[in-house]
């Protein structure tokens, strides 16, 4: 039924919560989970040293997605990392289509801003333009609290 499993993570908990999802999906079916990190480029502004802030964001991105693959081939299934730069939603739908994903796992909430209110934006907009299903896990009280 399912072959190839996103999981889009920002390493919060409400991600690595999806990630577990993911994993046992992946087991129960033989899929391969891919743990996709979004550098958000529109929330870098114009200032100087806006190179090395993306670099910065990209190598949390590669540890991450790392962490991830790590879990997931401990837990027996194949699994491989990425890391992009763009607006998350739409990066997270490319590559939905680029790579054949037949199922989106993820957290309802994120890390920053308004993603750690109600659904999450980047959630939100997933869900609704995806053309592929989108399996959402909520966030335990704890992780929502500030």
């Amino acid at each position: 039924m399912y072959e190839d499993i996103l999981v889009p993570t920002d390493g919060s908990a409400g991600a690595s919560r999806a990630l577990d999802e993911a994993v046992d999906i992946a087991a129960e079916f033989d899929a391969t989970v891919h743990s996709l990190y979004v550098v958000d480029v529109s929330a870098v502004g114009p200032e100087t040293g806006t190179v090395d802030l993306v670099e910065s964001f990209e190598q949390m991105g590669e540890n991450t997605t790392d962490a991830a693959v790590t879990r997931a081939r401990d837990a027996g299934v194949d699994a491989v990392g990425s890391v992009t730069t763009g607006t998350p939603h739409r990066s997270i739908l490319d590559y939905v289509d680029e790579e054949g994903i037949d199922l989106v796992v993820m957290g309802t909430h994120g890390r920053t801003g308004l993603e750690r209110y109600l659904l999450g934006s980047v959630t939100e907009k997933v869900v609704r333009t995806a053309e592929v299903p989108v399996l959402t896990i909520r966030a335990s009280e704890d992780e929502t609290e500030e």
